[in-house]
């Protein structure tokens, strides 16, 4: 595999082909996470979604035409004092945040989803 087919470099595409303001939000998305989990890794799943994990799946960048959504696997067990999930929120386990354009995201409260997530990711693998 080369540097291009690296899953960060093929994020970083995407969010680029993306451009506009679903690039950008994708983008701001994408940072805030390297930001609040430096450990994390990003891969590239299901012919074409950015991933990213810490001991699993913390959160998922999907885009479309009105939204972009980021996706938690594990959303259901995590507080959200300032309730940035507005979608997928019917589930036992998943839930999501759809930003329109136009939107921003407090970058404080989905810092501190993204560490709650790695954290609850921890526990899973270690058994508690």
């Amino acid at each position: 595999m080369d540097d291009n087919d690296a899953p960060s470099a093929r994020i970083d595409a995407r969010i680029a082909e993306l451009g506009g303001w679903r690039g950008e939000t994708l983008g701001r998305g994408s940072a805030l996470i390297r930001e609040a989990d430096p450990e994390m890794v990003e891969e590239w799943k299901w012919r074409g979604v950015p991933v990213w994990s810490h001991d699993g799946i913390l959160c998922t960048g999907e885009s479309y035409k009105a939204v972009v959504k980021l996706t938690f696997m594990n959303g259901a067990a995590l507080d959200d004092p300032t309730g940035l999930f507005d979608a997928s929120l019917e589930g036992n386990a998943r839930r999501a945040i759809d930003i329109s354009e136009g939107e921003s995201i407090n970058a404080e409260a989905f810092k501190a989803l993204i560490r709650a997530a790695a954290a609850l990711n921890g526990t899973k693998k270690s058994g508690g």
